[in-house]
């Protein structure tokens, strides 16, 4: 008995519009990020049968705009909000290159931990969690089709967790604005990725 799980990120910010990392700083959705989770929730209706969602705004606003849609309440998942940045947030790549050059360095290169400056501490421990969070909600539902809303980051970063890639890995991924990325979990909670950073719905907009 297979368990579908629905990765999505959150709708579009203005730090996404600006290039800023975000991580633990509660940003909420620009109009096109509203305009671009309703899109979703249209396109979801009907394919799962439980929501969760990351406390910050901009994930929880859009599983509330999915909820609306599909009449299935958001259930807070403390664990599965964005990486925490640390000193880097609120900065783009360039100036985060500049400030912090050889720490950002490691982040990029770094295959076993890829330390972070300040919060979380490491993309490893970021993959844990995510990871554990995942397999956590997976494990109450076997079964079942899940949505996940939540960030980026830690969304690649569970998918490195959970297939115990190098971390590395994280910077080979895109992972777009309400883009769904479909794992199907098996009878021992192994996780096979159907399909990554799907957009499809977004079409219209662009």
């Amino acid at each position: 008995m297979n368990t579908t799980v629905y990765l999505i990120r959150h709708g579009e910010t203005e730090w996404n519009k600006l290039g800023k990392f975000q991580g633990s700083k509660d940003i909420s959705l620009s109009e096109e990020g509203i305009s671009q989770a309703k899109y979703l929730a249209e396109r979801l209706v009907g394919s799962f049968d439980y929501l969760y969602t990351s406390p910050l705004i901009r994930a929880l606003k859009t599983a509330e705009i999915i909820s609306e849609k599909s009449k299935i309440k958001p259930t807070i998942f403390t664990e599965m909000r964005e990486i925490n940045y640390g000193d880097w947030e609120g900065l783009n790549v360039h100036e985060i290159k500049k400030a912090y050059s050889h720490e950002f360095d490691l982040w990029k290169n770094d295959k076993i931990t890829a330390p972070i400056c300040g919060g979380d501490g490491s993309l490893k421990n970021a993959a844990k969690r995510g990871k554990d969070s995942v397999l956590k909600i997976v494990q109450v539902h076997p079964g079942k089709r899940i949505v996940i809303v939540a960030h980026g980051g830690i969304i690649k970063a569970a998918i490195i967790g959970l297939l115990n890639l190098e971390m590395t890995m994280y910077h080979k991924m895109s992972i777009g604005n309400t883009s769904i990325t479909k794992l199907i979990f098996n009878d021992k909670f192994e996780p096979v990725i159907e399909f990554l950073n799907d957009t499809n719905h977004l079409i219209d907009t662009v």
